[in-house]
């Protein structure tokens, strides 16, 4: 039996027992509670590691886990979504942005691939250093700035960032939960 044969039994198993996706966009999306960012590394599949339920969350993966221009697209085309369907994640509840990075991370290894790791964060080669590449901790810290400091955001979501240990399965917290940008009293 081939991988993808292996993986569309698993798949019967799967259909057989799950209802979240059959749900209307419309009446789903108010059950999101989050949007969580992680890295595409194989050890640290975000739904398993924090033990998202379906329905539960949007996860988005890249390489290293990091913001970068095309992922912001994809947040905005979410948000987009969820205007044209008539729904909002989290209407009138909480939700998190959760920037989760880990450990011994294949992007470290590319640190010195200067003309791949610029085109892949759109930036120039003098800003290359702020990305933090080989420092998990320093690259959630920055991410999550990064994060903070786009207006398009809700300024009452909450953003953090958290770093999977490899080896332990732990997952820290490096920048703990806080709104984007603090709310003026009024």
């Amino acid at each position: 039996m081939s991988t993808l044969d292996s993986m569309l039994e698993r798949n019967k198993d799967f259909a057989a027992g799950q209802s979240a996706a059959r749900e209307l966009m419309p009446r789903a999306l108010p059950n999101v509670k989050a949007i969580v960012i992680g890295c595409a590394d194989m050890r640290v599949d975000p739904v398993h590691v924090l033990g998202i339920k379906p329905g539960e969350a949007v996860v988005l993966r890249n390489i290293g886990g990091r913001i970068t221009p095309g992922l912001l697209e994809q947040l905005g085309m979410l948000g987009r979504i969820g205007e044209v369907v008539g729904a909002a994640p989290a209407a009138g509840g909480e939700f998190h942005l959760i920037v989760l990075q880990h450990t011994n991370c294949g992007i470290t290894y590319l640190a010195g691939e200067t003309a791949m790791l610029t085109r892949y964060f759109q930036t120039q080669e003098t800003e290359l250093k702020t990305k933090a590449v080989t420092d998990p901790r320093a690259a959630v810290a920055a991410d999550v700035a990064l994060l903070r400091a786009l207006p398009a955001l809700p300024g009452d979501w909450l953003v953090s960032g958290l770093v999977y240990d490899v080896e332990t399965g732990l997952v820290e917290i490096v920048v703990p939960p806080a709104q984007i940008r603090q709310t003026r009293a009024a």
